[in-house]
């Protein structure tokens, strides 16, 4: 597959795996309703960033060690179903928005714009499924044989293609109308999204490796 091939073939795909419901899609709409846009974009730059991990374990081949390691999926497993059991505690346990926080404007961010970039970065790092899509990904399309130069491309363009899909959503779901009458369900917004991330942490614990 030559290089515009495998661009138009990685940018369908990424963009799909990105749109598809998940813990960093559900992470980015709750910060986006709860916390702000600027917030969200904060989380969708961690998220982004989590990427170049996975990108470069699978550059360096460990994708498809990790996923037929029964040990290394395991130790996965324990991760990031343990950090969304994490999250979706931290939901449930949501109360509702103050006064002063509906009367906020939706660009304010409540906390530092670094402490939601983590929550973004390890979300996505500590994904489950993260090793089995970069396995594919570079099994189908990329390959760890390729030329530096062009990994490095396709990896900064999957990069700016997740980081540009989630501002996108961070910026629609801030807009002040829709948030400020979200905002006042927040908490329940909130819990539903625990309850999520708590199903999703549950079936990631209970999977076989």
């Amino acid at each position: 597959m030559d290089f515009w091939s495998g661009f138009i073939v990685v940018t369908i795909v990424h963009l799909l795996a990105a749109a598809s419901p998940g813990p960093d899609f559900a992470l980015v709409i709750r910060q986006a309703l709860r916390h702000g846009r600027k917030a969200a974009i904060w989380t969708s730059l961690g998220i982004s960033l989590g990427l170049s991990i996975h990108l470069l374990y699978s550059t360096a081949g460990l994708a498809a060690v990790v996923v037929h390691s029964a040990q290394g999926m395991i130790l996965i497993k324990l991760l990031g179903g343990g950090y969304l059991l994490f999250l979706g505690i931290k939901g449930l346990c949501a109360k509702p928005a103050a006064a002063e926080a509906l009367a906020s404007e939706p660009g304010e961010i409540r906390g530092t714009g670094f402490r939601h970039l983590l929550t973004g970065f390890f979300c996505n790092v500590l994904n489950p499924k993260a090793p089995i899509y970069f396995l594919a990904l570079f099994t189908v399309i990329l390959s760890p044989d390729m030329p530096p130069g062009i990994l490095a491309v396709y990896g900064v363009w999957i990069m700016f293609l997740q980081m540009a899909w989630f501002t996108l959503l961070s910026v629609l779901l801030a807009n002040p109308r829709l948030r400020h009458s979200l905002l006042k369900r927040g908490h329940w917004i909130d819990r539903v999204f625990g309850a999520t991330m708590l199903a999703l942490g549950i079936r990631v614990l209970k999977s076989s490796p």
